[in-house]
């Protein structure tokens, strides 16, 4: 392309004007698919053309109930069907409730019998006929139907769609807590407190499971785990396991051991992911596995957020829904119903409206996962099976090396590498389960480099715990994910979203020992109160050594400044900027001026954002072009001082990167099915790279061909294809 003339940008201008269905079969037959190891198919009809195989991609999904991945996990499970790559999806209750398929609308819902465990096959039969649609457009596409079993002495319900025999169920159908909040001995919540010795199973209606079974703890973690290990997924999604707290009043129980505060979430919800973290423990535990990433997304919560998909997307959700709730009223040859007619046609408009409008995962991604060395070398870092890696680019720059352990265990999220003048320091959250080890909780985690190989590839020291700003276990389940930063003199400053609602920080001088935690003030309308934030946090250090913290808060994006070079941030005056529908990133530029990007609620589209030193506040300078999608935007600076470089996931799940200036370059596709955010840097060159991580567990990355904002970006590559190579002590 043509080079463009000289121009003054717009923050040269701003500086210098001062101015914003069924059939019966043998069941080993049909389990034979789910082997990892058997031919692969060439997908369904229309799949697009991706740089990531099918074949290298197996996805596993754990629910609670027939209807949480189309509420929760859509998008993104829609797309991982028609991808055409092996999916599995695990519900563990049948989803009883009251027994009564009714709902607004209803002919006559007095003569509809209330029956559990027909209502129960009501929603399988819902939940399949909406996965068929998404695998091959058909929602009476057939199934065959089996018993299978995973544990000696238990026996689930294994479907398989015959058009699409990579695409399978399997339900558990053991009984609901049959209530969202009110403590309940027998439920999932009551067999993982240890207050329900075993949890019962209720037979669906026309089930090939020939008994009723009672599961203990172990026995549900234990069958879990064996679906991994037949399943060996690359990307496992669960519901949320760190649900947030509702300010009503807790739920009375004359149990102390079922008592605790009242959350938004669903209690199956979380309990289901609970349980599915001690089964991943007990996996990776065994040995050397697939690479795999997990996703946790959330539930009901998403009904107190803005809404973050776009509408075409939101009606999308709202179809598959609507098939699920028997809206279309088809016949299915089942006396037991069809779908779920609590739900029916009201998931786009109705009282579920914004759980259909938004998708969130409960890690917000992070903006500093792929870091500069000092030797002006890129190292990306991602978790893969709990742990944290490594890939750095090898010394002709373009490619990146092998991945390289670096230790950790049931980590969550992405990674934030902060960038000291010596090297890295990583930050990272992870979970540790009721045992040995303590009571359920979550603590911060901190790695510093302690050298770097003869190939160029940081080693690091022993994961060190930060603990958690809420020391409670109980409150540090509720606590966000980290974001640090190194000022000019050394010292670390970390950052995270307490139980609250509010922020903390940890700092450790250059040589010295870490502080405690501390609260940040709150906003300057009300100094002594903690803000409303919502987690995605970002960091960054400005030209004149200044520290500027943002978030995303109610009503709109929340501003922290540090007062002089170094100091911990406080409250800056309020931005007026728009409200945030995800993560907020954050970068500086010249002349102390700092830019972030986000996304508006209802649209998804990408906003521009800056705040000049001499000005003060805060104006939206340029939006994106709309391609839907969601979560955080990745953003970097650039080359010259106006320029930068943004990446973003769009409403195929793919990534989307684009230079900006004044105003975005358009957006270059890359069709990198991913987990998380995806990451950008500048190299040593001066070229825009973008990296993500992709659904096989694989690094791919993407740069361009030459320094300059409207130069192109060259073809996605796999980074050293599944190469590993030993390193990191691998303790925590």
């Amino acid at each position: 392309m043509p080079a463009r003339p000289p121009r003054m940008s717009r923050r040269r201008l701003l500086q210098v004007t001062g101015g914003a269905l069924v059939a019966a079969s043998a069941g080993a037959g049909v389990w034979a698919w789910l082997s990892p190891d058997e031919p692969r198919h060439a997908g369904p009809a229309g799949a697009r053309r991706s740089a990531t195989a099918a074949a290298d991609q197996v996805f596993l999904h754990v629910i609670a109930h027939p209807d949480d991945a189309l509420f929760f996990m859509n998008p993104d499970l829609e797309q991982s069907i028609r991808s055409g790559a092996r999916s599995v999806t695990v519900c563990l209750t049948g989803g009883e409730s009251d027994g009564h398929n009714a709902g607004p609308g209803t002919p006559d819902p007095g003569r509809v019998p209330w029956d559990r465990a027909a209502f129960a096959r009501a929603r399988m039969n819902g939940m399949r006929a909406a996965h068929a649609v998404m695998a091959t457009g058909d929602p009476d596409g057939p199934w065959d139907v089996a018993p299978l079993s995973l544990l000696p002495g238990f026996q689930v319900e294994l479907q398989t769609l015959r058009a699409a025999p990579w695409h399978q169920l399997i339900f558990l159908e053991l009984v609901e807590a049959r209530t969202v909040e009110q403590p309940r001995a027998t439920s999932l919540r009551g067999l993982w407190l240890g207050v329900a010795d075993t949890l019962p199973t209720l037979r669906p209606t026309g089930t090939p499971v020939p008994r009723q079974y009672r599961y203990t703890r172990d026995q549900v973690t234990e069958t879990l785990r064996a679906v991994l290990d037949r399943v060996r997924p690359t990307v496992v999604r669960t519901l949320d396991p760190n649900a947030v707290h509702s300010p009503k009043k807790p739920p009375h129980t004359p149990d102390p051991r079922l008592a605790g505060l009242r959350y938004y979430d669903h209690q199956d919800h979380t309990a289901s992911a609970y349980f599915t973290q001690a089964a991943l423990a007990g996996y990776w535990g065994r040995g050397r596995r697939r690479p795999a990433v997990v996703e946790n997304y959330l539930g009901y919560e998403n009904g107190a957020l803005p809404n973050n998909l776009d509408i075409e997307t939101a009606r999308r959700k709202a179809d598959l829904l609507s098939v699920y709730g028997w809206a279309d009223h088809r016949r299915c040859g089942d006396p037991a119903g069809c779908g779920d007619r609590k739900v029916g046609g009201t998931s786009f408009a109705g009282r579920a409206r914004n759980w259909t409008r938004s998708t969130r995962l409960r890690a917000p991604g992070s903006n500093g996962w792929l870091r500069p060395a000092p030797d002006g070398r890129l190292t990306a870092f991602a978790i893969r099976n709990g742990a944290a890696y490594s890939w750095t680019e090898t010394e002709a720059a373009g490619v990146f090396g092998p991945p390289v352990p670096i230790g950790g265990e049931l980590l969550q999220g992405q990674l934030h590498a902060v960038c000291h003048p010596d090297g890295f320091q990583l930050l990272a959250s992870r979970t540790v389960l009721p045992g040995r080890d303590g009571a359920h909780r979550r603590e911060l985690l901190s790695a510093m480099q302690s050298g770097t190989e003869r190939d160029g590839v940081p080693a690091f020291e022993r994961w060190e715990s930060l603990g958690s700003p809420d020391p409670a276990p109980v409150r540090s389940l509720e606590i966000g994910f980290p974001a640090g930063v190194a000022t000019t003199d050394g010292t670390a400053h970390v950052f995270v979203r307490t139980w609250d609602g509010g922020v903390a920080c940890r700092s450790r001088p250059r040589g010295a020992q870490w502080s405690g935690w501390q609260r940040l003030e709150g906003p300057v309308s009300a100094l002594h109160t903690s803000p409303q934030i919502i987690d995605g946090l970002d960091v960054c250090v400005d030209s004149d050594g200044l520290v500027h913290l943002v978030a995303p808060g109610a009503k709109s994006v929340q501003h922290w400044v540090s007062k002089e070079a170094g100091q911990i941030p406080r409250p800056a005056a309020a931005t007026g900027l728009p409200e945030a529908a995800g993560p907020v990133s954050i970068v500086p530029m010249s002349d102390g001026a700092v830019r972030i990007a986000y996304r508006r609620p209802d649209t998804a589209q990408v906003l521009i954002a800056e705040r000049q030193r001499l000005i003060g506040g805060w104006q939206v300078t340029a939006q994106c072009d709309p391609v839907g999608g969601y979560g955080r935007v990745a953003m970097a600076p650039v080359g010259l001082d106006d320029q930068m470089v943004i990446a973003a996931r769009d409403d195929a799940g793919e990534v989307r990167v684009a230079m900006a200036e004044d105003e975005p370059e358009p957006w270059q596709r890359g069709r990198v099915p991913h987990s998380g955010a995806a990451g950008v840097a500048q190299d040593a060159a001066g070229r825009a790279v973008v990296v993500a991580l992709g659904n096989d567990g694989k690094l791919y990355a993407a740069r361009q061909t030459a320094a300059g904002l409207t130069e192109p970006f060259e073809g996605w590559r796999v980074q050293a294809g599944s190469l590993e190579r030993t390193g990191g002590d691998g303790a925590v």
